[in-house]
């Protein structure tokens, strides 16, 4: 690709670039990682697990900020704009940064095929290297062993949780799923597991390439005392700490696994406890059971197979009383709809179906009709989410309920939708 391009043009250029969006293996990203010579001399921390992952970096990204330290942080999906997936010291790169990583990403690549996602990771880490970062944050995009991101060396590498989903890709069993992830874990390195139950294939790997194995539970948890809780891994204790911003009472174990982490980097970048406390506090992650200031209550979740669903209505029920439950709903083709309406069906007095237009959505009159089939009542359809919540939004009196969840997609149309109201 020549010429001078706005970020939107090389993305749209990239998504029709390799002929497959997903395409698992290592071999096409290494070989342009390598002639780029890219490799961070700074730690870098990999981040997988089927949910979580996304905020145990935001933690342990805010964690590291409050201590000093320049953080490159690589995420992924965006809800709103790509720069999301690029942060740096927090905030979202520039387009100009972005494309000057993309044109020599391009320039490196010779006749090589990239994937959007393999562009995008090569772009993460170019950019942190560019930048001078102290520190980088990698989050795996999908399973870990063949993800682009397992290319760069990582001086931790942490798996928060393992559960069903992607199953045409991982497998369909935790066992097989956990052994995927496990790839990310690196001969006598920490290798961090905050799954309660943790897979024996993820705990046999680990030990026969001699990863040092951490694990929740045995080797690092917390303990919750009302309003705040201690941490412990071995003989470092962290006391006293704030429960974190992000809501949830999954967040607990996240923060655990984020705190694990930095006792790993303590030698090389040690942070301090009013550090810790404040990057709890402060920490930001829209979109993960975000309750929104206000009235109707309102409740984003980017939730979008059983576990994470199962999550969210657990911590549906800590919140305060609400007359009607009202969901804003729609799911990808390819996601477990029939597990996840079975989780939530309860946790509803009516469902605001809308239809995602594009490649695995379906429409809110198919999703509608599925749901009705299982039983679910009280279920409306329409053309799009943003048509969905403005129904629920009409209908809903001040001691409501609304939360908008399903997919990364459905929450991204909400925000787009309160930005910019019809």
């Amino acid at each position: 690709m020549t010429g001078h391009k706005t970020l939107a043009e090389w993305l749209s250029w990239q998504e029709s670039l390799h002929a497959t969006a997903i395409d698992m293996g290592l071999a096409r990203v290494e070989r342009v990682r390598a002639a780029m010579k890219l490799q961070p001399s700074c730690p870098v921390v990999m981040v997988a697990g089927t949910n979580g992952k996304g905020s145990v970096c935001a933690m342990l990204s805010a964690m590291l900020h409050c201590a000093g330290f320049k953080v490159g942080t690589y995420t992924s999906p965006h809800i709103l704009r790509y720069n999301e997936r690029i942060a740096i010291d927090l905030a979202p790169a520039s387009d100009e940064r972005i494309v000057a990583s993309f044109e020599a990403i391009d320039a490196a690549r010779g006749d090589t095929s990239l994937t959007y996602f393999e562009f995008g990771t090569l772009a993460a880490v170019h950019s942190f290297v560019a930048e001078k970062v102290d520190v980088i944050v990698l989050e795996v995009g999908l399973g870990g062993r063949l993800d682009a991101v397992n290319i760069f060396e990582p001086n931790v590498s942490v798996v928060v949780s393992v559960d069903i989903d992607h199953q045409a890709i991982l497998g369909d069993n935790r066992e097989d799923i956990g052994f995927e992830k496990a790839g990310v874990y690196r001969a006598g390195k920490p290798a961090l597991c905050a799954d309660p139950n943790p897979p024996a294939r993820l705990i046999e790997h680990a030990r026969a390439i001699g990863a040092d194995l951490k694990l929740y539970g045995p080797d690092f948890g917390y303990q919750r005392m009302d309003n705040q809780w201690s941490f412990h891994m071995g003989d470092a204790h962290r006391h006293a700490l704030p429960l974190p911003a992000l809501r949830g009472g999954y967040q607990m174990v996240n923060a655990s696994a984020a705190l694990a982490v930095l006792e790993c980097l303590k030698p090389r970048l040690p942070v301090n406890l009013g550090a810790v406390k404040r990057g709890l506090l402060e920490v930001e992650w829209p979109g993960r059971f975000q309750v929104l200031p206000g009235r109707p209550a309102v409740v984003l979740d980017v939730g979008h197979n059983p576990h994470a669903v199962k999550a969210m209505t657990a911590s549906l029920k800590q919140l305060p009383f609400a007359r009607n439950r009202l969901a804003v709903f729609s799911m990808l083709e390819d996601k477990d709809l029939e597990q996840v309406a079975a989780l939530a069906r309860e946790a509803f007095d009516a469902w605001f179906v809308g239809g995602l237009d594009m490649p695995r959505g379906q429409s809110g009159e198919r999703i509608a009709a599925r749901l009705a089939e299982m039983g679910v009542e009280r279920v409306q359809s329409f053309a799009t989410v943003a048509q969905a919540w403005s129904a629920a939004l009409s209908q809903a009196e001040e001691s409501d309920r609304i939360v908008v969840f399903g997919s990364f997609h459905t929450v991204a149309e909400v925000m787009e939708a309160r930005q910019h109201p019809a």
